[in-house]
């Protein structure tokens, strides 16, 4: 059943890219099709959850090349969900009146292959292959970065594709260097690669070398995940990119890199001592890529840029929390849903703005209660939850992070962390309103358009407060079986 529920899972994802590169049939009947097999995907992405809560893990396909635990469920749902609305979004969607065909075929095929990469990424059994699809996922969206070409655009794909080929290179060092050194002590070659056999045996390896291995794939990963200092290609990435793209890429892209530095986390945390090293290295890039992020916010005059920053901030959050012990696992996986939602709305709501205003420039943003009014309420929405304010789910999260700080006797760097996220809310917080309020300028219109495509982020807006409010049974479920399979 959950090999079935894996092809239904990805099979729509790899159907709606071979229709978008062939450019078959009739335009509707196709979007139509694409709908159908998007909706079944994240209806089997949340059977996949509702079976991952329900028992171990068993290999799966006639390969047992995947394998769908707790974690991977968790994270392929986040993806499933995000990559349909991302895609829902982009050129070919209805109302992309303004995108020529070339780039509709472009941004459907690529972009369902990126979202097809997240998933496999997340669900394989094989470290190997994770660093394969990971390494995919940069293919195909530094592809995507310059839809709308530009000199800027061009560039900043290329700086994303340089810097993140680099950091996917560590992370095979990473890979390399654990590998060997599983190969060297228990002489098993053939299953050295599967996540389930190196859990098993990690305590018997070397501790000394798979430290070595987690600071060139929290290096590698990190890349990916944001973190300072290796963020660099994503302010760049996000300001350039289809606003689509960029709520995928910070919505969930991020969160598969998290994936990643939390499964080697775990391989070293079997090794003695090696939950404290991993705990202290992830203190030390976590705030560092929150203090970064927190005061890039203040001094931002792009609202894609800033919303790119904020990525940075909550990614050294999530970096935080897997330091403080079950407790802070706990929150940051929270938090990480959390965020998928918020910042995969606020960046598609970005790019309603900018269709209206024609300007990133937070200075050219005026009025935008007035001009956009059920727009600007979202956007105000979104921005709010990023920065922790109730009834948001990141309130809780976050809430929950800190509080797992103190408990695990992190005192003063969860201090530290609280004043710099103090400074990250005031900059977003003026950001805003400068957005919302004011008189517009000259030459935009006043009114919505397209109210339709409002539906699936007033979901998200909606499943976000729900989360502020309350935390249903089965979510905290599934983040308690996460942290059962964690190493003590």
């Amino acid at each position: 059943m959950q090999t079935l529920l894996l092809s239904a899972l990805v099979g729509p994802f790899v159907l709606s890219a071979v229709l978008a590169a062939i450019g078959a049939g009739d335009r509707r009947v196709v979007g139509w099709i694409v709908g159908i097999g998007r909706a079944i995907s994240v209806s089997a992405a949340f059977a996949l959850v509702a079976f991952a809560m329900g028992g171990p893990p068993k290999p799966l396909g006639t390969a047992r090349l995947f394998r769908v635990d707790a974690l991977s469920a968790l994270v392929a749902c986040c993806v499933a969900v995000v990559g349909a609305i991302g895609l829902s979004f982009g050129p070919g969607a209805p109302g992309s009146v303004h995108d020529t065909p070339a780039m509709r075929r472009v941004f459907q095929a690529y972009g369902n292959v990126f979202v097809l990469a997240m998933l496999l990424a997340v669900t394989v059994n094989s470290v190997a292959l994770m660093w394969v699809a990971i390494e995919a996922t940069t293919i195909a969206s530094a592809l995507l970065v310059p839809l709308h070409r530009s000199k800027a655009s061009v560039e900043a794909s290329w700086k994303y594709l340089l810097i993140g080929s680099v950091g996917i290179a560590l992370a095979f060092a990473g890979t390399v260097l654990a590998y060997f050194d599983f190969v060297t002590i228990t002489g098993l070659r053939q299953t050295a690669l599967g996540w389930p056999l190196l859990m098993d045996k990690a305590p018997a390896l070397d501790p000394g070398l798979l430290r070595l291995a987690f600071v060139f794939l929290l290096v590698g990963y990190g890349t990916k995940a944001g973190l300072a200092p290796m963020h660099t290609w994503l302010p760049d990435a996000h300001s350039e990119a289809p606003a689509p793209l960029s709520a995928m890429m910070s919505g969930v892209l991020l969160a598969v890199a998290q994936y990643a530095i939390l499964r080697w986390k775990a391989v070293v945390d079997s090794t003695p001592g090696g939950a404290a090293f991993t705990s202290q290295v992830l203190l030390a890039i976590g705030l560092f890529s929150l203090l970064i992020g927190a005061l890039s916010l203040v001094r931002q005059r792009s609202y894609k840029r800033l919303l790119a920053y904020s990525s940075v901030e909550h990614s050294g959050l999530i970096c935080l929390g897997f330091a403080f012990g079950p407790a802070g696992v706990f929150a940051s996986l929270l938090h990480m849903i959390n965020h998928a939602l918020a910042k995969s709305s606020s960046f598609l709501l970005a790019g309603r703005i900018l269709g209206r205003y024609g300007s990133t420039e937070i200075a050219d943003v005026r009025g935008l209660m007035r001009t956009m009014p059920a727009t600007g309420t979202l956007f105000a929405a979104g921005v709010m939850a990023l920065m922790g304010l109730p009834p948001f789910g990141l309130f809780v999260s976050e809430f929950l992070l800190f509080r797992a700080g103190f408990l695990s006797g992190h005192i003063w760097e969860t201090g530290v962390a609280l004043v710099i996220a103090g400074i990250g809310f005031v900059g977003l917080a003026s950001h805003l309103l400068r957005m919302l309020y004011g008189t517009p300028p000259d030459g935009v219109v006043s009114g919505e358009r397209d109210t339709w495509a409002l539906v699936p982020i007033v979901v998200s807006v909606a499943a976000l407060v729900v989360l502020g409010l309350f935390l249903p049974h089965a979510v905290t479920t599934l983040l308690g079986r996460i942290v059962e399979g964690m190493p003590g």
